[in-house]
């Protein structure tokens, strides 16, 4: 019989203080997922921001009959086909320089590996990153993650840096026309970082989007300015495009849209549509000097043939079915939708991001508590059959973290923009 205190009675709760979702998954499929007692949940978040193929696609469900029943995992040191053609195909889909891949299983993992490579490649040990990061929970990663997780734990690493994220809906320091002044504020930033510093500056990792920063989009001309920055003080910059890599953004990646190449790029949740696939990417100059200096990253799923299969497939699926231009038309679709919302509704404060990777803000009635208000929603959401997920930040309102997958249709869209808009309604009375 199903023990419906089980959790409470065998599983380590590892989400803060916060708690697990309702319920029981049984099976998913598309853009929803479906519990143990019958109840479909629309799923706004494609499982961990990773789903972008929808759950269950059939062409990711044949690849991975197909390769565990041939080959599944080897020796580290051995070399299968699936992994030299996920890494001739990544770098085949990437300007150059970045033609040299490694793949592991998780982002946490390949930022851990990115950060040593640079570390060990510049013979510096200093690391910056923006102070509502999120990059993992290993120990360089967490190292350079402020978003959460860093009270508790003993002293972090000497040379963390945290960088003032450029945020134009809370800006800190403002221009003459009472926008964010972001150059002015990436100066103070790094006159900071200078003067803390002891010399070891090895590299800058960000994303281009901070998703668990509440969905913060780099201005224009930012990341530029930012490799700028990095290049004059011979730093490496490392964009993490866990969540904005693999077409999500409208984009095949985000940096495009600024054209700036990163010294190292992270890949990960959506390269493996779900499943545990991540990848570090760089030049072969980079390479080179890792290698003459011993970089050591061995790990029992390094170049794994099973996860590179799928890797391989949600490559196929992306190219052919063009779903870059479907993440920018879905994504005008819900952008569409959620503004017409914010003329209702007046705890709607702001609807930002690119493609299908959006965020949206409530700030509280009259000033009220927006994690109150936030939770709520959430709850109401649920309810109504929409999966959603919601950023909480200290002295911040609550943002949505929209992501649904590339293959959404536009009545899916339509519906989770309904429910959202009945949640609103239920909770504010407006």
């Amino acid at each position: 019989m199903p023990d419906d205190n089980a959790h409470e009675r065998f599983l380590i709760r590892y989400a803060g203080r916060g708690s697990f979702s309702p319920g029981v998954i049984e099976r998913a499929k598309g853009s929803s997922v479906f519990t143990e007692d019958g109840r479909e949940l629309l799923d706004f978040t494609s499982g961990q921001m990773s789903a972008i193929l929808g759950h269950s696609h059939p062409e990711i469900v044949a690849t991975v009959r197909e390769q565990v029943g041939t080959l599944d995992h080897l020796y580290s040191g051995m070399l299968s086909r699936p992994v030299l053609d996920l890494a001739r195909r990544l770098a085949e889909s990437l300007p150059e320089p970045l033609d040299k891949t490694m793949l592991l299983t998780t982002g946490a993992e390949a930022n851990e590996a990115a950060l040593r490579m640079a570390k060990l490649v510049t013979g510096k040990h200093e690391i910056v990153s923006f102070a509502r990061s999120w990059h993992g929970m290993t120990q360089a990663a967490a190292n350079a993650t402020y978003v959460a997780g860093r009270a508790g734990y003993g002293p972090a690493a000497p040379g963390n840096f945290a960088l003032p994220v450029p945020d134009r809906f809370r800006p800190d320091l403002l221009d003459a026309d009472g926008n964010l002044d972001w150059r002015r504020q990436l100066d103070l930033g790094f006159d900071l970082i200078d003067a803390q510093s002891v010399g070891s500056l090895a590299a800058c990792l960000v994303e281009p989007i901070l998703s668990s920063g509440g969905v913060v989009d780099l201005p224009p001309g930012y990341l530029a300015a930012l490799r700028d920055k990095c290049h004059e003080r011979g730093m490496l910059l490392i964009l993490d495009e866990a969540q904005t890599g693999l077409c999500r953004t409208g984009d095949w990646y985000a940096f495009e849209r600024d054209g700036v190449v990163p010294d190292i790029l992270t890949l990960s949740k959506t390269l493996g549509a779900g499943l545990p696939l991540a990848a570090v990417l760089t030049s072969a100059e980079i390479e080179q000097r890792a290698h003459e200096r011993g970089f050591l990253f061995f790990t029992t799923h390094v170049n794994d043939p099973l996860p590179a299969a799928v890797g391989n497939t949600v490559l196929d699926v992306l190219t052919r079915d063009r779903l870059d231009e479907r993440a920018r038309e879905l994504g005008e679709r819900l952008r569409g939708g959620l503004l017409e919302l914010g003329t209702r509704h007046p705890v709607i404060g702001d609807v930002r991001g690119r493609g299908l990777l959006v965020g949206l803000e409530l700030v509280g009635p009259d000033g009220g508590d927006t994690d109150r208000l936030g939770a709520a929603v959430t709850r109401r959401c649920a309810e109504l059959g929409l999966h959603m997920n919601i950023v909480q930040l200290p002295g911040m309102g609550g943002t949505f973290r929209i992501a649904p997958a590339l293959t959404a249709t536009d009545a899916e869209i339509d519906r989770g923009v309904a429910i959202l808009d009945s949640a609103l309604t239920d909770v504010t009375g407006r």
